[in-house]
């Protein structure tokens, strides 16, 4: 939401969100203090005083005397020195003290609590004071540097899995990767005079020992959930591996489990996606590029339910960043070792450009608009099917390819090539291991539809198709 220009009767329509914040009046000061630093701290904000809960009007008594009042406590009671712009304003005939605060470089703190434990953020639309991985953050954004770029001391140059870098590096014709080109990506960097991993380096193409020592968080938990909330699994999958690697390994599993349709128009059958691949690829290169990897406890996830796909990356927005500068084509790239080399490898293209090329597809192939939403320390991405994925209903040209989840269907379509096979040898058709208990309940499943019997008992059990 980009609330900078809005008049005040529109903010007033508004939920309070990292930018927005209203109070019933100035009988608290320091929680109105901690909402300034957090606005310029973080992505800048309006507070609106004299609005009380539900979004009542209540108005503030002897507004000359209050304004001077508040101006008078920031001024005494904030470091750095922070100047808002402080209006007077009236809706339906009552008084507001309007607060507007940019985003400043500070960082700025309460000066009752000092230059360390008084510096605050906003995280969602709450106020939380920046210890830690969010001080650490912040100070990096203050001084332009990413976490990525920074030296990781104990990994020099041969924790780096080569093969990995050339594999990657080939694929687009670039078959000369030496130290030269490490350094200039800031893959290597200089640290007491000799070469090391930077985390980025180490996130990208560390060997697995190093990359699971100091990066576990870089693993990826994918889910396919029964129904629409997180109750029951039907599937699972921790990707391992780089994150320049999981783009494929985890497209295909949002892919054996979500539908296809096909449509027919003038003779010719064309296949529809649930969810574009394009746009899948786009939303998790962005999440993987701005994923916050300073913060060790959150890992980026997929989770598919029956009505929509969500793909949530650790890290509140870039300070200084929002979501209205996202969707206005603006740039803020959190990791530059990460972008540059994902940009390097042709995976993402020109900065700012994501969001105006997901709605064109949209608007072309008639797929909803997926939504972006800070939800305090993490950013979710939810998209919606395609409706002609969806149940058929009457008069439709569309229709459903088959009522098997796609697993099921890659089952069948395993026992159409073998006259039997048992669970195990089912397990290794696929790209990866699917969990032992969720192949048997596909497995139980399919034979409660007619689709599948079994041949023999225990170790010696197969499956066999029973239906073309």
């Amino acid at each position: 939401m980009e609330i900078k220009n809005l008049d005040i009767e529109t903010l007033l329509t508004f939920p309070e969100s990292r930018t927005l914040e209203f109070k019933a009046n100035l009988s608290s000061l320091k929680p109105i203090l901690k909402t300034l630093i957090a606005f310029a701290n973080t992505a800048g904000g309006i507070l609106i005083i004299g609005i009380g809960d539900d979004k009542k009007l209540l108005g503030v008594e002897d507004i000359l005397a209050s304004e001077e009042k508040l101006a008078n406590s920031i001024s005494d009671s904030i470091s750095p020195a922070l100047m808002p712009e402080i209006e007077i304003t009236s809706v339906q005939g009552l008084s507001l003290l309007v607060v507007r605060v940019p985003h400043w470089r500070g960082p700025f703190y309460l000066n009752s609590e000092g230059n360390e434990k008084g510096i605050y953020v906003r995280l969602g639309s709450t106020n939380r004071a920046a210890t830690g991985e969010l001080l650490e953050e912040l100070k990096r954004s203050i001084m332009k540097v990413s976490f990525d770029q920074l030296p990781c001391p104990e990994v020099d140059a041969s924790g780096l899995d080569y093969q990995r870098i050339s594999k990657a590096f080939s694929k687009v014709g670039k078959n000369n990767v030496d130290s030269s080109v490490l350094e200039r990506l800031h893959i290597l960097v200089p640290y007491n005079n000799r070469l090391v991993c930077s985390n980025g380096g180490l996130i990208l193409f560390g060997q697995d020992k190093y990359r699971k020592q100091y990066f576990p968080n870089t693993e990826i938990r994918c889910a396919r959930f029964q129904g629409e909330k997180k109750v029951d699994f039907i599937d699972q999958y921790d990707f391992q591996g780089t994150i320049l690697e999981a783009i494929g390994n985890i497209s295909k599993f949002i892919q054996r489990n979500t539908r296809l349709a096909a449509s027919i128009e003038n003779i010719k059958r064309e296949n529809i996606p649930e969810y574009a691949p394009v746009i899948i690829r786009e939303i998790l290169a962005n999440a993987l590029v701005h994923a916050d990897y300073s913060i060790l406890g959150m890992n980026t996830k997929i989770a598919i339910f029956s009505d929509r796909l969500e793909i949530e990356s650790p890290g509140m927005l870039p300070f200084g960043f929002t979501l209205g500068d996202f969707f206005s084509g603006v740039s803020h790239v959190r990791n530059k070792v990460i972008a540059r080399v994902f940009r390097e490898l042709n995976i993402i293209e020109e900065w700012g450009t994501g969001y105006r090329r997901i709605r064109k597809v949209c608007s072309e192939d008639n797929y909803p608009t997926p939504s972006w939403n800070e939800m305090g320390a993490s950013v979710r991405v939810s998209l919606k099917p395609h409706i002609g994925t969806q149940d058929k209903t009457p008069g439709s040209q569309t229709s459903v390819e088959t009522e098997l989840p796609p697993r099921q269907m890659a089952i069948k379509k395993f026992l159409q090539k073998e006259s039997a096979l048992s669970a195990k040898e089912i397990n290794e058709q696929f790209s990866y291991p699917i969990p032992e208990r969720t192949l048997r309940n596909d497995l139980l499943e399919m034979k409660k539809k007619g689709v599948i019997k079994t041949i023999g008992r225990g170790p010696a059990t197969q499956w066999k198709l029973i239906i073309d």
